[in-house]
């Protein structure tokens, strides 16, 4: 069945798939793109690379990239008593996990368990000042000894947040779910991945090679070898950001605001973005009245870290969802920012022809 927009978003992040464990995302991929795309491939790393080729002899190649896997749990011990002990797989704040609901298991096989540990009452006035480290933390499936446990799950075996998508605020705009990040680029892909092959008359003078990677939160390794086998000559990477538009943050502290359109970097913490190509971005959105933002602090980083140094170099480009409360279970987005970073990208495509040119006579 083929899904659209925020029905498949809301699927893509249902998908159990944390770094290392991306299958069941990529299969939902595959299986929404098989038929729209001139070829598709699934390479040694488990990235998928789906191209869609321009009647061009001699083309550019553009790659558009966003990352299949979300943050979550490796299971590394399993107690007497059936108690899972685990380590964050990607960075994840402890603050968030006590009480949780989680998904635990591998890509054929699941269980649901909970957060625990040790309740305020049975603190004392010391710990209770303290934030819990993972270690005194453990993963509750409801065994009630070791051997009962590992009728579930292993040591090694992965884990996610269990969280349902939720629509919500004025219109039901605003979004809630886990593993927005970075779910919500790979459906803005899939969509102009059908686009183009609904609109024939609409494809660009480039070759676009759309790069579902995997490994992103775990050291951009996907994004290293799918850049070296699409050998791209520009590239826009499609990303979540953390943005701190909440209570008690003051202006010159938010990063980006939800609702007011894709966030555009300049640097991060890996990567010096492509002026011209920004500023082709940036002209591109209001000569097409698309919402667009400036990202205001210099943090973190992405798959353009690897992307933008293969090969020759790559020009390079960070479109991100304005997203709140990144990395936990309930990251909140809004309808109107994904469909804004959706028609810019599709814009810029459409438009490639005038991006190459602000390259002519530079190597």
């Amino acid at each position: 069945m083929i899904l659209k927009d925020i029905e498949l978003l809301r699927e893509l992040c249902l998908c159990f798939g944390p770094s290392g464990c991306e299958d069941r995302v990529r299969e939902l991929i595959y299986e929404q793109i098989k038929d729209f795309c001139d070829d598709i491939t699934i390479d040694r790393m488990g990235n998928l690379i789906a191209v869609v080729h321009s009647e061009k002899a001699d083309a550019k190649k553009i790659m558009v990239s966003a990352h299949m896997d979300e943050v979550g749990f490796m299971i590394c011990d399993i107690d007497s008593d059936g108690y899972l002990k685990f380590c964050t797989v990607g960075g994840i704040d402890p603050r968030v996990l006590s009480s949780r609901a989680v998904t635990v298991g591998d890509e054929n096989r699941q269980t649901d368990g909970i957060i625990g540990s040790l309740a305020i009452h049975h603190q004392n006035a010391e710990d209770r000042k303290k934030i819990t480290p993972i270690d005194k933390m453990y993963i509750d499936i409801g065994a009630n000894s070791k051997e009962d446990a590992e009728k579930y799950v292993g040591i090694g075996d992965f884990g996610t947040f269990k969280t349902n998508f939720v629509l919500f605020g004025k219109d039901d705009k605003m979004m809630r779910a886990k593993a927005i990040d970075d779910r919500l680029g790979c459906t803005v892909m899939i969509e102009i991945i059908r686009y183009f092959a609904e609109h024939k008359d609409k494809k660009p003078d480039c070759n676009i090679a759309f790069s579902f990677s995997v490994r992103e939160e775990v050291g951009l390794s996907g994004a290293l070898t799918a850049a070296d086998s699409i050998h791209p000559d520009f590239a826009i990477v499609l990303e979540s950001t953390a943005i701190a538009d909440i209570a008690d943050v003051p202006e010159n502290s938010r990063v980006a605001k939800v609702g007011d359109g894709g966030v555009i970097s300049l640097l991060d913490r890996s990567t010096i973005y492509d002026a011209k190509f920004i500023e082709f971005a940036l002209q591109t959105a209001k000569e097409n009245n698309i919402a667009v933002q400036i990202k205001k602090y210099l943090s973190g980083g992405n798959d353009a870290n690897h992307i933008h140094k293969s090969r020759e170099g790559v020009r390079t480009l960070a479109l991100s969802a304005p997203t709140r409360y990144l990395h936990s279970a309930s990251c909140v987005a809004k309808t109107d920012d994904y469909f804004a970073i959706k028609e810019l990208t599709l814009k810029m495509l459409e438009n490639s022809k005038n991006l190459f040119e602000r390259y002519i006579g530079v190597k």
